[in-house]
């Protein structure tokens, strides 16, 4: 509904600012305060101080940010290597199969991401694919997670692609090769950049699926932040959290820094 007067202009930008200030703002306050906070019995927490985050940094909360990170890089990559091949492919089929692979990809989606734990638990801890027990089988079920996400955001990219572009450059006598590598793919450099790093931080911030598979040697940092919460330490929780999210920030700018590089050469 199109609001014309001022008046009614300040009430709607007014309620939108109550809503997200009531349901983004000040849960993410309340995890940086809990962070900084030595005590909290009162309205307000006290004895602020980087104790908690110097215990967040400490060798075992820091190993699992590790590991976070080189889930998170590896499963977004694999996500998007077969994401783009699958959206490359799917664009190609007739309508039936194209219908029929997008319900495949997006499948992840629609059910609870335990559910997608126990399946790859169940599927790959016997020979011949045994990965159960190592790192890959955590890697793999951040994969078939964020892989939906990959997928879709390449195949929305291609459908919006002008065939101009590749017509021409098979006009002047480009191979099919030729055109993936030097028109179709560069011209989908934003919308992989974007699938990129929407999969790493779906992958940074998992649980569910991670605690159905994950080893005591690859334990990733939300696992460790739940642990921490089911102990009662919930301000170290809170500055692992806080420092969960700074690093996912990080990456996303570092990411969107060489994507937009990319896209200007």
């Amino acid at each position: 509904m199109l609001v014309w007067t001022k008046s009614g202009m300040a009430v709607v930008l007014t309620v939108f600012a109550l809503v997200v200030t009531v349901v983004f703002v000040a849960p993410i306050a309340t995890v940086i305060a809990a962070a900084l906070a030595g005590s909290w019995t009162g309205p307000l927490p006290s004895n602020l101080g980087l104790d908690n985050f110097r215990q967040a940094l400490s060798e075992e909360d820091a190993a699992s940010l590790s590991v976070s990170l080189q889930t998170a890089l590896l499963a977004g990559g694999f996500a998007l290597l077969l994401g783009t091949w699958a959206a490359l492919a799917a664009a190609q089929v007739p309508p039936w199969c194209r219908r029929l692979t997008d319900a495949v990809f997006h499948l992840p989606v629609a059910v609870p991401s335990v559910a997608i734990g126990l399946g790859v638990l169940i599927a790959f801890n016997e020979r011949p694919l045994l990965l159960g027990g190592t790192k890959w089988i955590v890697i793999l079920a951040h994969t078939v997670l964020v892989l939906a996400y990959a997928f879709s955001g390449v195949s929305a990219a291609l459908d919006r692609l002008d065939p101009g572009y590749r017509q021409a450059a098979q006009s002047l006598g480009a191979g099919p090769i030729r055109v993936l590598f030097q028109v179709t793919l560069p011209l989908l450099l934003p919308a992989l950049g974007a699938a990129a790093g929407l999969s790493i931080a779906l992958s940074m911030g998992e649980l569910g699926a991670t605690i159905m598979v994950y080893p005591a040697t690859w334990r990733t940092l939300p696992v460790t932040i739940f642990g921490q919460t089911d102990r009662g330490e919930l301000f170290r929780a809170a500055a692992g959290t806080t420092v969960l999210v700074l690093i996912t920030l990080v990456s996303l700018v570092v990411l969107g820094r060489v994507k937009s590089r990319a896209v200007l050469r």
